[in-house]
């Protein structure tokens, strides 16, 4: 029989984590949470050193996530994505910005390939990166696979603003931490 029902989680460490009583009001502040959750995941052995979280232009947090691939045993349940899925659920819409206002995604690192495309699509207005690849690629053993050269500018000309490097060093610290205790995958 084929399976019809397909069911990813989070650890519940994340919502002590992930305050939603807060306004999250800058760009340090909501690529900070995206770290901590990442650094969490890491040193609570929970999945990879990635976290994400989208937030409401006001500062309100939508969804968090982590990176779950090993533990939920499913390719596509990287931080960005979980975060993703977590918020168009609890916004009952495929396109976060589809009802109005804009959606920030924050995330500890560059988004790879796969993360990237989902972007595309999910519909944030803008998006808040820590780390960069080669951060995650020279500290970790991932392979964040293929990019457009132009990567930023094709999200630019969708309308979603792209920031880098915010908390760049703290981010790399979380991928540091992980790469140093061996790889996982």
């Amino acid at each position: 029989m084929l399976p019809l029902q397909l069911h990813l989680t989070l650890p519940p460490w994340v919502g002590e984590v992930a305050d939603t009583r807060k306004r999250y009001l800058s760009d340090e502040e909501r690529v900070g949470l995206a770290i901590e959750l990442a650094r969490q995941n890491v040193r609570t052995g929970q999945g990879g050193p990635f976290g994400a979280a989208v937030f409401h232009e006001d500062g309100r947090l939508v969804a968090a996530g982590i990176n779950r691939v090993v533990p939920q045993t499913c390719s596509v349940a990287h931080a960005e994505m979980m975060a993703y899925m977590l918020a168009q659920q609890r916004l009952a819409s495929f396109r976060l910005n589809a009802g109005g206002g804009r959606f920030i995604l924050a995330t500890s690192a560059q988004p790879c390939c796969q993360c990237y495309g989902a972007t595309v699509w999910a519909g944030i207005d803008e998006l808040l990166i820590g780390a960069r690849a080669e951060d995650v690629e020279s500290l970790t053993t991932f392979d964040e696979g293929p990019l457009p050269a132009d990567w930023v500018a094709q999200l630019e000309r969708r309308g979603i603003a792209v920031r880098r490097d915010i908390l760049r060093a703290e981010a790399r610290s979380v991928l540091a931490e992980y790469g140093q205790a061996g790889a996982h995958y």
